[in-house]
């Protein structure tokens, strides 16, 4: 007796769940995202606002988003199969990659912030997603363990791990880094 088949999902089953339902669409399989807690949101709503402010006062043609935003890697339209993520920021330089439903192509710097239902997605699935869609810098940040993993994935140098007392360096700017003691959790 041949074994059962795994379902293969598809964009359109993502788009026909619930309102109000977040997930995700990775290899034609569906991931459910819990909501986040408040550490999770105040380190969002930080970062958020101090990339978009340090972009803004550059007059730099790069945008910042925040979950829930679209990310759809290595699209495949003819068979409506796609990797679809929603990364807790996103910072993307090239606009024609961006629509009315989210950023087509890989962003320039995603940063996924570690809840306990999403540690092995953040810290190996979504590496290596992003790393294979083009993704230039991948952080993750670990609330439960204070830690910041930098991932300089256009230079395919090892990580950095920070703390979050330290100033974190942004690979995709010269001149721009992150004071993580500025963080009130």
């Amino acid at each position: 007796m041949p074994l059962p088949r795994e379902r293969i999902y598809t964009l359109d089953d993502i788009y026909n769940l619930p309102d109000g339902t977040r997930a995700e669409l990775i290899d034609g399989q569906i991931y459910y995202i819990a909501p986040p807690n408040t550490a999770h949101q105040r380190i969002s709503t930080f970062l958020h606002g101090t990339i978009f402010n340090y972009i803004n006062s550059k007059g730099g043609r790069c945008e910042v988003f925040h979950a829930p935003f679209a990310v759809f890697l290595q699209e495949d339209d003819e068979n409506n199969n796609t990797d679809y993520l929603e990364p807790d920021i996103s910072v993307i330089c090239d606009k024609s990659k961006i629509n009315s439903k989210g950023c087509h192509g890989a962003p320039d710097w995603t940063i996924e912030i570690v809840s306990p239902s999403s540690r092995q997605m953040d810290y190996y699935k979504k590496l290596a997603l992003y790393q294979g869609a083009g993704v230039r810098e991948y952080w993750i940040i670990d609330p439960a363990r204070e830690v910041i993993m930098v991932y300089d994935l256009a230079n395919e140098t090892p990580p950095i791990i920070y703390r979050f007392n330290d100033s974190v360096k942004v690979s995709i700017y010269e001149d721009f880094s992150i004071d993580f003691s500025q963080l009130k959790l």
